[in-house]
């Protein structure tokens, strides 16, 4: 992201996540990939503590370990980003699922990706215009709600944002009023997309045991069974 308009792109995340994060509190904070540097966004949080953790020492994270298999209690953390993570990851089922265990309950999830489709989407059909390199899994982001209510999150907030043409250029204006004029007038022509999320509180009713009465014997009628019947239970049902 060292171009003009990676680093635009960037600047635009930083204010989309500040805003995110308004209204999350807690103890911790988990950034999953480094994008940008180890501040861009950590800044923003409002927790006691942030850990920034990626699959490898460039850029000094603050822990190194594999997103599908954290080194993370569960339930232990209260905010959870995903800056592109899954866009570079071939394993975005075993990701989620990782952010569900180690989340508390009324825990928070925001990921930021890119759209397969729109502007950016079209990039790879532009010479020299192509997506970042390792990008090669994007989800849509439908996809990444469907993902998420099955795994009985809460939906809480979905936005598309930057609105830039994908060509290379030497200098890139960040202009508030073009992004607010994108997200009225075109929003599928955005680049990315950002989705919020929250982890439900599971509320388990205890079943009760239906105790049932010694039979009465009516004596006369029938001689009881010593025929016990076996019902074979079939697992793959």
């Amino acid at each position: 992201m060292q171009s003009p308009l990676g680093e635009a792109l960037v600047q635009q995340e930083a204010r989309v996540v500040e805003e995110a994060f308004d209204g999350i509190f807690g103890e911790h904070c988990l950034q999953l990939g480094l994008w940008g540097d180890n501040r861009t966004f950590l800044r923003f949080a409002r927790t006691q503590r942030c850990v920034l953790i990626a699959e490898t020492t460039v850029g000094e994270p603050g822990a190194v370990g594999e997103f599908h298999r954290l080194p993370v209690e569960s339930d232990s953390i209260d905010a959870i980003l995903l800056p592109h993570t899954l866009d570079f990851n071939d394993r975005p089922h075993e990701i989620l699922r990782e952010v569900d265990r180690v989340l508390r309950a009324n825990g928070h999830i925001v990921i930021l990706g890119f759209k397969p489709v729109g502007l950016w989407g079209l990039r790879r059909l532009i010479p020299g215009a192509g997506m970042p390199p390792g990008a090669d899994h994007l989800i849509a982001q439908r996809r990444i709600r469907d993902w998420l209510q099955l795994l009985d999150m809460r939906i809480q907030s979905e936005r598309r944002y930057f609105f830039r043409w994908p060509l290379p250029r030497k200098s890139v204006r960040p202009s508030q009023k073009w992004e607010r004029r994108g997200q009225t007038l075109w929003p599928e022509l955005a680049a990315c997309y950002m989705l919020t999320a929250q982890k439900r509180v599971s509320t388990l009713t205890p079943v009760r045991p239906l105790w049932r009465r010694k039979p009465k014997v009516v004596t006369g009628l029938a001689e009881p069974s010593t025929r016990v019947s076996r019902i074979r239970f079939d697992t793959n049902d």
